[in-house]
């Protein structure tokens, strides 16, 4: 785990992660339950609930709550796998806002597209108050929300550039979306793979109902940033893949 940036450090676990574990309490009994998060380029946890289940119910009631996600350990001991908890306050999404961020949500499940629609579900949203960052065994790291969200100037500035930047790589640049899913992150050949997200931190690629993450080696701030990233990982991922 680097040093220089424990917030990013964090910010890549949450955005690469395709689940996690959220923690809800009813009458101070604690309760845990698996959720499928998505996160929005400020770090916002979106996900997608049904009203039929106990964690749904309890957030209705108390709205404190932490999700915890878990990296890959660096040996058969567990406990060296990276990891981190999030903790805030979590509330349904204003009906206003459910279009855009409902997109990005299954922008990044999208095989829950068979039932994001149905009257029971609706998107729910927590805004991280602080961290606990687990970079494996004996190496935790507490985070204050300043410390962990982006820079607010770059959310911005890659927001109002994000749809600009996906609609270019993707007609123009397959052949480097391939070569940075194929040689960097082990994906099969042969897939279509697209451009579904941009942020300051990564990028997100998607190919049928796959999606992986793809982090940058430190946060941008512009979409200078993010063409410089992107040439730098489809140049690796070629070397990769003619090694």
């Amino acid at each position: 785990m680097g040093t220089e940036n424990f917030g990013f450090e964090a910010r890549k676990l949450v955005r690469a992660a395709a689940s996690a574990t959220l923690a809800t309490v009813t009458e101070g009994q604690p309760f845990a339950a698996l959720a499928t998060p998505a996160a929005t380029p400020d770090l916002s946890i979106l996900m997608l609930l049904s009203s039929l289940s106990e964690h749904t119910r309890h957030l209705r009631q108390e709205g404190r709550c932490a999700l915890i996600y878990v990296g890959t350990p660096e040996s058969a001991n567990p406990q060296t796998a990276p990891r981190v908890t999030l903790t805030g306050m979590a509330e349904p999404v204003p009906e206003a806002e459910v279009g855009p961020l409902k997109a990005r949500w299954l922008a990044r499940h999208p095989y829950a597209a068979l039932y994001a629609d149905f009257g029971d579900f609706a998107l729910w949203r927590l805004r991280p108050q602080a961290a606990l960052l687990v970079g494996g065994f004996a190496r935790a790291t507490r985070l204050k929300r300043a410390d962990l969200l982006p820079d607010p100037a770059a959310v911005a500035a890659l927001e109002s550039a994000e749809a600009e930047i996906i609609g270019h790589v993707n007609a123009d640049h397959a052949d480097a979306l391939a070569a940075m899913a194929e040689g960097l992150h082990g994906q099969a050949p042969g897939q279509a793979w697209r451009m579904s997200a941009v942020d300051g931190d990564g990028c997100d690629l998607a190919a049928g109902e796959i999606v992986i993450r793809h982090a940058w080696a430190a946060p941008v701030a512009d979409a200078e940033g993010v063409r410089a990233g992107l040439i730098k990982a489809a140049r690796a991922g070629r070397a990769a893949l003619s090694s």
